[in-house]
């Protein structure tokens, strides 16, 4: 196959056509978007990087990290993009396990980075969110053609470390053919053209805001309104330049708590897409009462990329990530015995199709646990309904066995989140002396509302059969969420592991 760079058809786009908005710059084109990742390319050679080589990169979110990106792509290097929020402990661990040839970070952490070196022949550069830095200015001063190095579907062309909530980071090994077959497949099913922007509000060391957001931006020649971070205000005023938006739950959730969001606000928009973490129906429903569109949820990971899709035409059905998309195979099967389920039953989600990574860099031994074949076992648990939608339960961590029958968080969190006094909630498992786990519901309310256990408890009287009553209720103001908008529920767990202590 083509390298990425082209089979996205960068070079063959209308040079002047607008890439990025960025606020307060220049819009950066097509053209320009070609050239100067041809600097990149052609300034990372010059550092001695070449194919197969890794290319670390630690910067906050700026359009430079995804002219590295590009230059990457054209070289044949490996793009790793660490997370910014990295702890030093993180940082050195994904350094001596990919080995990059070269990493690329903020000027202010250079000294870090150094008291971090994990090889003799590490070399370090900088970059800042303002396009200067080493790599900048050595990219000035390159040639801006550069042809891009022939590589194999299977040749990688990134590596995106996992957060480690059950150990140590896994980088997960994503190929040139992985990453074409999601961004062709998302351009066509979610109906992308050239007449799009995206308003891209996500960061970019994530799958997410990466590979689904920019990835397909550019395979359908379309535009983007590059925003540094997501800011109410900002998220607000954009809207009204753009025809997409990706986002996380989270992001939904502080536009519903925004006064002056409503359909007016919305109006120029086509598609609001929400995925990296469960989509409460709750905020699904307000949220098309409030604007009239339903938001549509889909179902993806590191691993993978995008799996399934509510449906462009067709019912977004709320509490659903959709169904398979094209070429992606889904089956539920018994975690242990991984046979295959019934429709209907609540087992582990595996997925096969050409979008699955090539397994963990350095961990040859995780392949026969997480493929059966050609199906990757995700560690989601989730079960296919009558009309083929599928529903995800919740991770396998995170199942609770209490008293020796088996709840999942997402259905108590489902009655819950459905109730007036509730703004969003997590339900958790922790030690219990007598049932082995007691579930837990940890609630964050609207501000006005009196923040009462007995009373929420009884609200839930009838809804839920005894064993998934939670035996305990606590409050926080917010749920405690990484950068992609996730819960942190092993957070949770150790805050209140001792809730049930005598």
């Amino acid at each position: 196959m083509a390298n990425l760079f082209d089979a996205l058809g960068i070079a063959q786009v209308d040079p002047e056509r607008v890439f990025a908005v960025r606020n307060g710059l220049a819009p950066v084109t097509y053209g320009e978007l070609t050239a100067e990742s041809a600097r990149y390319a052609n300034a990372l050679a010059s550092c001695g990087v070449e194919r197969g080589d890794r290319v670390a990169v630690h910067v906050e979110k700026c359009l430079e990290m995804l002219l590295i990106y590009l230059a990457c792509l054209r070289l044949g290097a490996v793009f790793l993009p660490a997370n910014p929020a990295y702890t030093d402990d993180e940082l050195g661990f994904i350094l001596s396990d990919a080995n990059p040839a070269i990493v690329i970070c903020a000027p202010e952490t250079a000294r870090r980075f150094e008291a971090l070196r994990s090889g003799p022949h590490e070399r370090f550069e900088t970059l800042d969110t303002n396009g200067g830095g080493s790599i900048a200015v050595l990219a000035k001063g390159c040639a801006s053609h550069f042809a891009s190095v022939a590589v194999a579907a299977d040749d990688l062309a990134a590596i995106l470390y996992t957060s480690g909530t059950t150990g140590r980071p896994k980088g997960a090994m994503l190929t040139h053919g992985n990453l074409a077959s999601n961004a062709v497949t998302l351009r066509e099913y979610w109906r992308f053209e050239a007449g799009d922007r995206l308003l891209h509000a996500l960061p970019i060391f994530h799958t997410h805001g990466l590979f689904v957001g920019t990835n397909v931006t550019l395979a359908a020649g379309a535009s983007m309104l590059f925003l540094p971070r997501f800011e109410v205000g900002e998220v607000i005023a954009g809207l009204a330049q753009s025809s997409v938006m990706m986002g996380v739950p989270t992001f939904y959730i502080r536009l519903l708590g925004a006064p002056t969001f409503d359909g007016q606000t919305a109006r120029s928009l086509r598609l609001f897409i929400s995925g990296s973490a469960p989509l409460s129906a709750q905020v699904h429903r307000e949220f098309e009462r409030r604007t009239g569109h339903a938001i549509l949820e889909r179902y993806g990971m590191t691993e993978t990329n995008m799996n399934t899709s509510n449906p462009y035409d067709g019912e977004r059905r709320p509490g659903t990530v959709g169904f398979p998309l094209p070429g992606v195979a889904i089956r539920i099967t018994d975690p242990a015995s991984r046979t295959p389920l019934a429709a209907g039953e609540v087992g582990m989600i595996e997925i096969a199709g050409p979008n699955v990574f090539a397994g963990y860099w350095n961990r040859p031994d995780r392949r026969a646990v997480d493929f059966d074949g050609a199906f990757f076992a995700s560690g989601d648990l989730g079960r296919v309904d009558e009309d083929g939608y599928l529903h995800i339960v919740g991770r396998e961590k995170d199942l609770i066995i209490s008293g020796g029958l088996n709840v999942y968080p997402a259905e108590i969190e489902g009655v819950i989140d459905a109730l007036e006094p509730v703004r969003e909630c997590a339900v958790i498992g922790v030690p219990h002396p007598d049932l082995g786990e007691g579930v837990v519901a940890v609630v964050a309310t609207t501000a006005a509302v009196e923040q009462d256990a007995a009373s929420l408890r009884a609200l839930l009287r009838g809804k839920l059969a005894g064993y998934k009553q939670p035996k305990a209720v606590v409050f926080l103001d917010d749920l405690p969420r990484n950068a992609m908008g996730k819960v942190q529920k092993s957070v949770l767990r150790e805050r209140f592991a001792g809730l049930f202590d005598a």
